[in-house]
């Protein structure tokens, strides 16, 4: 099977749930001292036009690592897929009473986001199902590599004091699986013609700047088009267990930079996913950031070990 391994939905599910607990378990470091850390939530949407997200406390879990938060639970009803294969995913999110949640928030135009990353976060979809209305959500996907992937559901209840919450659960992709290293850190990405440079880092618990800049053909791209009401959308995923961070872009734009201001809730590394929209088209570009413990950053204004200068803090 060209050194494949042939992964069943079972064997996928004991991956994924048994590769989150080894992230979990062996490669998070802890957040800030409490004295200096800001308060706040961290993770979900950041605000239309300010893009920043405070880091949690040390007692609280980062964005996506819990299926339930504050009475609400992602139940998943289609918790396998196959490779390949271009099928539908279903789920649901329900209240502390079981019942289907039916009323929501709208953010940037949508009532829910919904990403998917593998567990080597070499794949990655942006999606934006639809709802029933008995609160049943469901969208079409294919898939391209058999593994372990993670699925996050990103919403605000309508009319409730639960704010954002980004909840996750785990998916198995059945077919041949073919483990994949984490890319190589690089401040360069290549997609669809368009070449984009990141500039600025990522800094544990404390908000740092991270500015991409797009070209296309050697030339600056600034005629950038909204999608989803911002010039550009970013989410970061940290590598091992997955804690996700999601915000959006400070004032600005229409490009060739799109700056934003984001808090990585520990040390570690990270995969940034940034989704701009040019040409009537979304295009998705991909970096690995490492980010040093608060000991090794230099300070206020120091950086991460990306190589580039961290933003100042807002």
């Amino acid at each position: 099977m060209n050194n494949a391994l042939k992964i069943t939905a079972f064997a996928a599910a004991l991956a994924a749930t048994f590769g989150t607990a080894y992230g979990v378990g062996r490669g998070v470091d802890p957040l800030v001292a409490a004295e200096d850390r800001p308060a706040g939530r961290h993770g979900g949407h950041g605000g239309e036009g300010k893009g920043d997200a405070a880091p949690r406390a040390a007692d609280e879990v980062p964005g996506g690592l819990q299926v339930s938060e504050s009475g609400y639970t992602l139940a998943l009803r289609t918790p396998t897929l196959r490779a390949g294969a271009r099928e539908e995913i279903r789920f649901a999110v329900k209240d502390d009473t079981g019942r289907k949640v039916t009323a929501y928030q709208r953010e940037h135009g949508k009532e829910l986001h919904l990403i998917l990353a593998s567990t080597d976060l070499t794949q990655y979809r942006h999606l934006h199902p639809v709802r029933a209305a008995d609160g049943t959500w469901s969208t079409p996907v294919e898939l391209p590599e058999a593994g372990g992937y993670r699925v996050f559901a990103d919403f605000t209840p309508a009319g409730k004091k639960a704010g954002n919450l980004t909840l996750g659960a785990d998916l198995a992709v059945s077919g041949a699986y073919r483990p994949a290293a984490l890319p190589a850190p690089a401040a360069v990405a290549e997609v669809d013609g368009y070449r984009v440079v990141l500039d600025g880092g990522l800094r544990a618990g404390q908000a740092g700047e991270l500015k991409p800049s797009i070209s296309r053909n050697g030339r600056p791209v600034t005629d950038l088009e909204p999608y989803l009401g911002a010039y550009g959308h970013l989410v970061a995923l940290r590598s091992g267990d997955l804690a996700y961070l999601h915000v959006h872009p400070n004032e600005g734009g229409p490009g060739p930079v799109v700056s934003f201001t984001a808090t990585a809730p520990s040390a570690g590394t990270y995969r940034l996913f940034l989704d701009f929209k040019h040409g009537g088209k979304v295009h998705t570009a991909a970096f690995t950031v490492p980010v040093a413990p608060v000991a090794q950053s230099g300070g206020e204004h120091g950086g991460s070990d990306t190589g580039t200068p961290a933003g100042h803090a807002h």
